[in-house]
């Protein structure tokens, strides 16, 4: 069960979850090597072995800013994709499910991509008879450049995962800034490189008052992946998944850190605890 209501008070932060729809994807693919007959008891799946997964974005309301963590699944997926996913023919905005959630789009001044695979920026933009044009308006984006690199080095491993209309139009037009390791988007938000399902995927914490929320992007898609060898097969370095894991869940037991997951269908935000068996469990 979450831990957490869809918002959770940091110090003096606010983050609040927004869903921007459950998609099912193959539970092979998202468990690896792990065998069927395990990963199954942790998770739904279908006649199809599909399993549910959320395009989880979170919003960071710090006095000063109003964050976005995550744009989602977007409105680009073309029509037997969507059919394929068991997602609606129609979908409903980002900003419209924001406003759900009592928040208003507008005021969102900072956009944060932990990595630019379709499922976390296809949100970005919107594109319309005119050009591509920011879903919000009012903010400034931020990415890792080598993560921008590395998508248009077209690699056939994992090209199909980028759409450079949710970056590039925001670059060449100054609402994107390419950033590195370690750069703090506002005070107290930062962005930090940890390496395993890409070479430069970032977490992103938001700490105050001594208190810190993380989240954990593709390094943890969801609670069923805390065991740190139940690593995803996209993953294009699946050791150092596991070793980018036992450091940061340490950290978030060590700290007692409120955390967030890219993809969990349910849980909102959870505390991590050590467990003797598996490694970490949610408290």
């Amino acid at each position: 069960m979450p831990q957490f209501p869809e918002t959770a008070i940091v110090g003096d932060f606010e983050v609040s979850l927004v869903r921007d729809d459950t998609y099912w994807w193959d539970g092979g693919a998202m468990f690896g090597v792990v065998p069927k007959t395990l990963w199954s008891r942790k998770t739904q799946v279908d006649e199809l072995n599909r399993i549910p997964m959320g395009f989880n974005c979170y919003v960071i309301r710090t006095g000063e800013h109003t964050i976005l963590i995550e744009t989602g699944g977007g409105d680009k997926m073309d029509a037997r994709f969507r059919e394929r996913a068991k997602l609606p023919p129609v979908p409903e905005t980002l900003p419209v499910a924001i406003q759900r959630h009592g928040i208003d789009p507008e005021s969102i001044d900072i956009v944060v991509n932990s990595h630019l695979h379709w499922d976390h920026c296809n949100g970005n933009t919107v594109i319309t008879p005119n050009g591509v044009i920011p879903a919000f308006p009012r903010a400034h984006y931020f990415a890792n450049r080598g993560e921008w690199e590395h998508a248009h080095a077209r690699h056939m491993r994992d090209s199909v995962a980028y759409n450079d209309a949710n970056y590039d139009p925001l670059i060449e037009s100054g609402r994107m800034t390419l950033i590195e390791d370690g750069h703090e988007v506002a005070p107290g938000v930062k962005m930090i490189k940890a390496r395993g399902h890409n070479r430069d995927m970032m977490v992103v914490t938001a700490e105050s008052r001594g208190q810190t929320f993380c989240f954990l992007s593709d390094m943890v898609p969801s609670v069923a992946h805390l065991q740190p060898t139940w690593v995803p097969g996209f993953d294009l370095y699946p050791l150092d998944s596991i070793d980018t894991k036992m450091v940061w869940l340490t950290r978030a037991v060590e700290g007692g850190w409120v955390c967030g997951f890219a993809h969990d269908p349910e849980i909102a935000f959870a505390k991590i605890k050590s467990d003797p068996k598996i490694k970490f469990a949610i408290e």
